[in-house]
């Protein structure tokens, strides 16, 4: 990975879009730059980021589709009223890959942009720096930056900024530029650690270049499409681009069950894309929750947190990393075990269901 300085050339600006009023980005017809939303009952998270849309700053405009599962909160008629397309599925035929290749099938523009219903822009330039970055670098993808809402749980807070989406400086992720074959032998000589961190992508903030897209769809998974669509391009001889400027709010109130269902399906993927095991064994998860409680005790000695709060999160604060190694240790040897017990078969069904 290396700082993003490559040039590339600008493509032309669609035309005879008009905007649907003198005040939104978003424009009713086709353009070069599209925006992909896939919803389900988004609420006013979802009316914020309508709002953050329409007051990007873009002089050609974009398109909005908008993926809806069967909302039954006013999401797809919110949707609608802001000048989106909206598409509605079942609820049950929702897929991380496939919905997100099914909203890219009905954008116009040869630059698709893609959100989660609940990651807010910060600013009105997120659009702008996003495609900038296509027209300054010869790439086929781009992530942005993200940072946690202001009401994030302060151990959760910690953990999203150490993930690769919230560096401050640029990062252009390639292997080998325009040669597979060369790029799969060096991917092949790459520690697991590193053909992991080569490939980071995430679709709460991302963008695809259609051309690209047309040629190496998302996989139909029920997560990690991002991830594995990073590594598919990188393995082409393609490259991947994170762009610091473009910025998102995005983070979830800490919920043990649910970060535990998300680190079991990350390391489930990681073990199969990348061969990558970080705990790999009950006593690498016990010496391993010792020193992680003492992580987030200190974490939360240098924050400004009330007498009660500071207890309440220290407490939290021992089962949720007992929980984090555990999930990635279950996660990564779900392949095997899923193939020699039923019951393993039915916990990673009920693990996975609805992550």
């Amino acid at each position: 990975m290396r700082d993003l300085r490559d040039k590339g050339s600008r493509e032309a600006p669609g035309e005879g879009a008009q905007r649907l009023t003198k005040d939104s980005a978003i424009i009713p017809g086709p353009s070069r730059v599209s925006v992909v939303v896939p919803t389900w009952n988004g609420g006013a998270r979802f009316r914020e980021l309508l709002v953050a849309l329409a007051s990007q700053e873009l002089d050609e405009g974009f398109e909005l589709v908008v993926v809806d599962s069967s909302s039954a909160d006013g999401t797809a008629e919110a949707a609608r009223a802001a000048g989106a397309r909206v598409h509605s599925i079942p609820q049950s035929s929702f897929n991380h890959g496939g919905t997100r290749n099914l909203g890219i099938s009905l954008a116009s523009g040869d630059l698709v942009l893609l959100l989660t219903q609940d990651a807010l822009p910060v600013g009105p330039h997120y659009v702008a720096s996003m495609v900038a970055t296509f027209e300054r670098a010869n790439v086929d993808g781009v992530y942005a930056r993200q940072v946690p809402r202001p009401d994030c749980d302060p151990i959760l807070a910690e953990r999203l900024r150490l993930w690769s989406a919230s560096r401050s400086e640029p990062v252009l992720q390639v292997l080998a530029p325009g040669d597979a074959r060369a790029s799969a032998a060096l991917f092949a000589r790459l520690p697991a650690l590193e053909r992991y961190l080569s490939c980071a992508f995430d679709n709460v903030a991302s963008a695809v270049r259609r051309r690209t897209w047309e040629r190496i769809p998302f996989p139909e998974r029920s997560f990690g499409e991002d991830v594995a669509w990073a590594r598919e391009v990188l393995l082409s001889g393609g490259a991947v681009a994170y762009e610091p400027t473009a910025v998102v709010e995005h983070s979830h109130r800490i919920d043990m069950v649910r970060e535990f269902k998300r680190l079991y399906c990350d390391h489930r993927n990681i073990i199969e894309l990348f061969e990558l095991r970080t705990v790999p064994s009950w006593k690498s998860v016990r010496g391993g929750w010792r020193g992680q409680v003492n992580v987030y005790r200190r974490l939360l000695d240098g924050q400004r947190l009330g007498r009660l709060e500071r207890w309440y999160w220290r407490a939290y604060s021992v089962p949720y990393a007992f929980l984090e190694g555990a999930a990635q240790f279950l996660g990564a040897r779900s392949h095997w075990k899923t193939e020699e017990s039923s019951f393993w078969r039915w916990f990673d069904r009920r693990v996975r269901k609805g992550v």
